[in-house]
C-alpha cells in the first residue's frame, strides 16, 4: 500500500489539438525518416552504420528520389527517433517503425525522442567552445517555457534577454573560484597602466558575449524548428501544435513529481528508485519520467547506472526499470556494462526489448549461467525488501525446472548473495525436505564444498 495522494489527469492546454491529429504532424515532421528507415531495413549489406556510407548515401538518394542531404537528414532522424537500430554494419527496424502506422503512442514517443535530441539534429555553429554550446542547450528549457507560458508569438529580444539570464544564473552557479579570504586581487602599483586599447578591448567584453548569446539562440530556434517544435517569423518564434503539447508535458511531469509525498524530482537516484518501489508501474514510470525531465539525460542515466552497481538487488531492476523509460538516448552507456558481470543480465534484457523483442521472450537471449544469476539477485531483492511467500513463488521462474538442477547451478554461479538467498528460501519454504535440501545446499555454498 502507499500513501501517494492522486489528482485527476492533468487536461492539456486549451486549443490542443487531439492526439491524433498530434500523431498526424509527427508522422509528417518524420516522413522522410520513416521512408528512409524501410528502405535500410530492408537493404542488406554493409553501409548502413553512422554516419551513412557514401555508396549506401547514393543508393538510397536514388531509390527514394530524395537529394543526398536530405537522405542523410533523414537517416539522422531516424536513428534518433528509434525508427532503426544499427547492429554493427546492419540496420534493423526498430519497435516504433514496425508499429508507426497504428500506434499514435509510439509516433509520439518517436517525435518526443527528436525534439529531445534537436541539439544533434542541427549542428552547433563553428568556432564556439563546447562549454558555450552546453549552456545554452541547458538554458533553451527556459526559452520554451517562456513560449508555451505565451501561447503565442514571442519576439526574439525577449527570448535573447531570458537566454541571457538563464546562461548568466548557469555561469554564477559554477562560478569556480571567487576572490575571498587568502585570494586578493593583484595591486593596482603592479599593473601595467592600461592603455586605450586595453579600455577599448574591456569594454567590448559584454557586446562580445551579448552577440555569442544572439548566435547561440538562433542556432537553437533553427534547430527546434527543424524538428518541428517552433515556427520562425520575422523577429519571433512560435511554438507548433507539437511543440507546445510537448513542453506542457514536461512540465506537468516536473510538477507531478513535486506534489508527491516524498519530493522525488528532488532526491537522488537511489532515494528517488526506493520511493518508486511500491508503486504500480505505470505511476512508477510517471514518477521516473519526472524525475528524469529534471536533469540532463547524460548525467541521470550515469547516476541511475552507478546506484545499479551497488549492493541492493532491488534498486537494481529498478535502475533498468527507469533505464527503459530513458529509451534510446541510454543506449550506448547501457551497452558498454554488458562486460559488467552484475550489469550484464539486465542490459541484455534491456537491449532485447530496446530492439524490439516482446518482453515475454526477452529471456531467450540470456544464457543459462545469466539467467540463473539473474534468478540469485531477483531472489536476494526479494528476500530484502519483499513477503517469505513472494520468495516462494519465485521458485517456479527458474530456468531449471527442478529444484535439485537449480541448486547445483545455483552453486557453481557465483553470486555473493547465493549464501543469503539460499538460507532464505530454505526459512520461508513450507515443504521441510525441500527446505532441508535447500539449507544444505547453502551450507556447502558457504564452506566452500561441492
Amino acid at each position: 500500500m502507499t500513501t501517494r495522494r492522486t489528482r485527476p489527469a492533468p487536461r492539456p492546454p486549451e486549443g490542443t489539438p487531439p492526439r491524433a491529429e498530434l500523431a498526424r504532424q509527427a508522422r509528417a515532421v518524420l516522413a522522410d525518416a520513416v521512408r528512409i528507415a524501410h528502405w535500410a531495413a530492408g537493404t542488406p549489406g554493409p553501409g548502413t552504420a553512422a554516419p551513412l556510407a557514401a555508396h549506401a548515401l547514393e543508393r538510397a538518394a536514388t531509390a527514394l528520389e530524395l537529394s543526398p542531404a536530405q537522405v542523410r537528414a533523414g537517416w539522422d532522424r531516424a536513428r534518433l527517433a528509434g525508427l532503426v537500430e544499427l547492429h554493427g554494419d546492419t540496420a534493423r527496424p526498430g519497435w516504433r517503425l514496425r508499429a508507426w502506422d497504428r500506434d499514435d503512442s509510439a509516433v509520439l514517443r518517436g517525435w518526443v525522442a527528436l525534439f529531445d535530441a534537436w541539439s544533434l539534429v542541427h549542428a552547433a555553429p563553428e568556432g564556439i567552445e563546447a562549454g558555450a554550446v552546453a549552456e545554452a542547450v541547458e538554458a533553451v528549457p527556459q526559452v520554451l517555457s517562456l513560449l508555451q507560458l505565451s501561447a503565442g508569438p514571442v519576439t526574439v529580444p525577449a527570448l535573447l534577454d531570458l537566454l541571457g539570464q538563464r546562461v548568466a544564473e548557469l555561469q554564477e552557479e559554477r562560478c569556480e573560484v571567487p576572490l575571498g579570504p587568502g585570494r586578493t586581487a593583484p595591486a593596482a602599483s603592479a599593473a601595467p597602466a592600461e592603455t586605450a586599447a586595453d579600455q577599448t578591448a574591456a569594454s567590448a567584453g559584454p557586446a562580445r558575449s551579448a552577440d555569442l548569446n544572439a548566435l547561440l539562440l538562433d542556432w537553437a530556434l533553427e534547430g527546434l524548428a527543424a524538428v518541428g517544435a517552433l515556427t520562425l517569423g520575422k523577429g519571433h518564434a512560435t511554438l507548433t501544435p507539437l511543440g507546445n503539447w510537448a513542453v506542457w508535458v514536461k512540465l506537468e511531469q516536473i510538477c507531478v513529481a513535486a506534489q508527491s509525498p516524498a519530493g522525488n524530482i528532488e532526491q537522488s537516484a537511489a532515494d528517488m528508485l526506493l520511493g518508486c518501489a511500491r508503486l504500480t508501474p505505470g505511476p512508477a514510470r510517471d514518477e521516473y519520467r519526472a524525475w528524469l525531465a529534471a536533469r540532463t539525460v547524460g548525467s541521470a542515466v550515469a547516476e541511475l547506472l552507478a546506484v545499479a552497481r551497488g549492493e541492493d538487488a532491488l534498486l537494481r531492476g529498478l535502475a533498468f526499470e527507469a533505464l527503459r523509460v530513458v529509451g534510446a538516448p541510454a543506449e550506448p552507456e547501457v551497452r558498454a556494462v554488458l562486460a559488467e558481470p552484475s550489469l550484464r543480465p539486465y542490459a541484455l534484457l534491456w537491449l532485447a526489448e530496446y530492439e524490439g523483442n516482446d518482453p515475454d521472450d526477452a529471456q531467450d537471449v540470456l544464457s543459462r549461467e545469466e539467467a540463473t544469476w539473474l534468478w540469485v539477485d531477483t531472489a536476494a531483492a526479494v528476500a530484502d525488501h519483499g513477503e517469505t511467500g513472494l520468495l516462494v513463488r519465485h521458485l517456479d521462474s527458474a530456468v531449471q525446472g527442478t529444484v535439485p538442477a537449480l541448486l547445483d547451478e545455483v552453486r557453481a554461479v557465483g553470486h555473493p548473495r547465493t549464501v543469503q538467498v539460499l538460507v532464505a528460501l530454505a526459512a520461508a519454504h513450507p515443504d521441510p525436505a525441500l527446505a532441508k535440501a535447500v539449507r544444505r545446499a547453502a551450507f556447502q555454498v558457504h564452506t566452500g564444498g561441492a
